[in-house]
């Protein structure tokens, strides 16, 4: 499918800040998501498609009391074209939705932490392991500002941080709603820039979610020169600018795998309690699934909301979580697979080397 227009793209922007209710309705911006109106326009879908499958970013965004039209008009879309549809990242409005076709196939994927700025800014002051971080940063020097977007997107320095954050991950860049070069078009972001001896180290970048007046942390990205400390140093000052205009929600967003908040009535398919088990055992290679919800967890949530994948289908299958990683590897799964192996062998063989080189 055809990347959409830019005027496309900017009436799409204009509908997720009047009606933005999913933490990643920003995110159906990024570059590579397909859109998809209603006749009447006051409503977009964002979406991938891998196979035969509609990958949706979230949910369709639109007015509360649209919510289920606008879901039937696109799933019946997709239908006419003998494509199912997966909601990836749904949330409970959501998921409780009621549809012609009954309710939908669910799996939860995680869950989200969420905080009042202000119960999450007491968090961090109040724990002494977390002031111990903001000091140790301090103490080397670090300062945090928040920069414009057009100096954030033109800065250099910036754009080599993230290239040697990536250069740490265990996989090659994911897409779809995990996409890392959120630098190229800040928009309505906002971004906090960690600065030692004149020299950025660290960035944050909020996203709006409009209409619960909330932000998402979608990005933490550290270079190599980042100190210990560093994330929860702009972890603070973003909460704090943020409690300051009056937002009412900050999430770190989606912790994979994540059994917090798991509800009472949700029992998966003996395959997928496997296929999940088996992730959180082996997969840490390639995505650190404890360590990045240890992370977000250590900030003491004040409630965890279930995410979830949904599907149209009866149940959910192996093709449809086949259809999601093919939206984030844009292309094959197993390719990507294959690049991450290769990837890990060379830092391996990397860090053989410079042992050697150390006797």
């Amino acid at each position: 499918m055809n990347a959409p227009a830019s005027h496309e793209r900017e009436h799409a922007r204009r509908l997720v800040l009047a009606h933005g209710y999913n933490t990643t309705a920003y995110q159906i911006l990024h570059p590579g998501i397909a859109l998809w109106f209603p006749p009447d326009g006051e409503a977009v879908v964002g979406f991938v498609r891998h196979g035969r499958t509609r990958v949706v970013a979230g949910a369709p965004v639109c007015a509360s009391h649209r919510l289920a039209d606008v879901a039937a008009a696109f799933e019946a879309d997709a239908a006419r074209r003998g494509e199912d549809v997966c909601y990836f990242a749904a949330e409970a409005r959501l998921q409780t939705t009621p549809r012609v076709g009954g309710r939908y196939a669910r799996v939860l994927l995680g869950a989200q932490p969420v905080w009042r700025p202000e119960g999450l800014l007491a968090t961090i002051e109040g724990h002494a392991s977390l002031r111990a971080q903001l000091h140790r940063a301090r103490n080397k020097g670090v300062e945090v500002a928040e920069w414009p977007a057009a100096r954030a997107e033109r800065d250099p320095e910036l754009r080599r941080c993230l290239r040697e954050w990536l250069a740490t991950r265990g996989l090659p860049p994911l897409h779809f709603l995990v996409e890392p070069q959120t630098l190229d078009w800040v928009l309505d972001r906002r971004v906090f820039v960690a600065v030692r001896a004149a020299r950025p180290v660290a960035f944050l970048m909020a996203t709006p979610i409009p209409v619960r007046a909330g932000w998402l942390v979608e990005q933490i990205v550290r270079g190599s020169e980042a100190c210990n400390g560093t994330s929860e140093l702009l972890l603070a000052a973003a909460t704090r600018a943020l409690a300051d205009a009056r937002a009412e929600l900050i999430t770190l967003g989606l912790a994979p795998l994540s059994r917090h908040g798991v509800p009472p009535d949700y029992a998966p398919p003996l395959w997928i309690r496997a296929l999940f088990a088996w992730l959180r055992a082996h997969g840490r290679r390639f995505y650190d699934f404890r360590g990045l919800e240890a992370f977000k967890a250590k900030f003491r949530p004040e409630r965890w909301e279930p995410i979830y994948a949904l599907t149209t289908a009866r149940r959910v299958t192996p093709r449809a979580l086949h259809a999601i990683a093919g939206a984030f590897a844009r292309g094959s799964p197993a390719a990507l697979i294959a690049r991450g192996l290769l990837r890990a062998l060379r830092t391996e063989a990397r860090r053989l080397l410079r042992g050697r080189q150390r006797k």
